[in-house]
């Protein structure tokens, strides 16, 4: 307790003694922006325009094109495959239907986000980026709207990162055109034990299914250095993290007959 108590102390005083413009969040996220034009300088998005926010994730990694890099194959499959439809329930403030239609340009894109917020800044992404006539944006996502867009005849990719409202949403009994769907979900059982055996059990007879699990970060993926990163290098492992709540998965869910299918690019 002692050594607690002496730690917050410590950093009590490290931050009164560092200029505010110099403390982690602004400095970091400022030279950032600075250094990328708020241009994602890496991966299947490089050359996406992007605001100055994120809704609900952090920002920084996005910027590098290292945010959930463990699913870079899993986006590349989807630029290659010959999907009629995207459909991206919970889309923050849409980097990922943003960028999906930035590099798919013959693809109907629809994104689901439930707070108002969000959603402006996604048009405003998706303003920047030249796909406004392309991605529909929505509010809420219920099962009538679920069961109205998704077509078990048209190849459809499902994204899906509710957290945990998955358990209500993926549900082929509700939702029967989900058997033909590719669907990539992130998992939250920390918001519900047992969720991802769930998931499982519902889609292992319909779907070839992928466990992906979040890799570490390092101060390696950090492309940028300074005399503040050499006297704090501690901030480049913040940077870079995505600041998860634990470690996080995800669930790559393939059909095994999808109706329409051809193979891919």
């Amino acid at each position: 307790m002692r050594k607690n108590l002496l730690g917050k102390s410590a950093r009590k005083l490290l931050r009164r003694a560092i200029p505010k413009s110099l403390q982690f969040e602004p400095y970091m996220t400022n030279w950032v922006m600075r250094e990328t034009n708020c241009v994602v300088r890496t991966g299947p998005f490089q050359g996406m325009k992007y605001t100055s926010k994120s809704a609900g994730s952090v920002l920084i990694p996005k910027l590098l094109g290292i945010y959930e890099r463990e699913l870079h194959p899993v986006i590349e499959y989807a630029i290659s495959h010959p999907f009629e439809v995207i459909v991206d329930i919970g889309a923050a403030e849409g980097y990922y239907c943003v960028g999906l239609a930035r590099r798919i340009t013959q693809t109907r894109v629809v994104a689901y986000e439930m707070d108002e917020a969000a959603r402006q800044q996604m048009k405003e992404l998706a303003r920047l980026n030249h796909v406004s006539d392309r991605l529909e944006i929505r509010g809420l996502c219920t099962m009538e709207e679920m069961n109205s867009v998704l077509d078990a005849s048209v190849p459809t990719l499902l994204i899906c990162d509710v957290e945990g409202a998955e358990a209500y949403m993926l549900d082929p009994l509700r939702v029967p055109a989900l058997v033909s769907m590719h669907i990539l979900v992130e998992l939250h059982d920390f918001v519900l034990g047992g969720l991802s055996d769930v998931m499982y059990s519902r889609f292992q007879t319909t779907h070839e299914i992928e466990h992906i699990w979040q890799q570490g970060r390092s101060r390696s993926d950090f492309p940028y250095r300074s005399f503040y990163t050499r006297c704090f290098p501690s901030y480049m492992d913040i940077a870079v993290s995505e600041s998860r709540p634990c470690r996080m998965s995800w669930y790559w869910m393939r059909p095994k007959h999808e109706p329409g299918a051809r193979a891919a690019l």
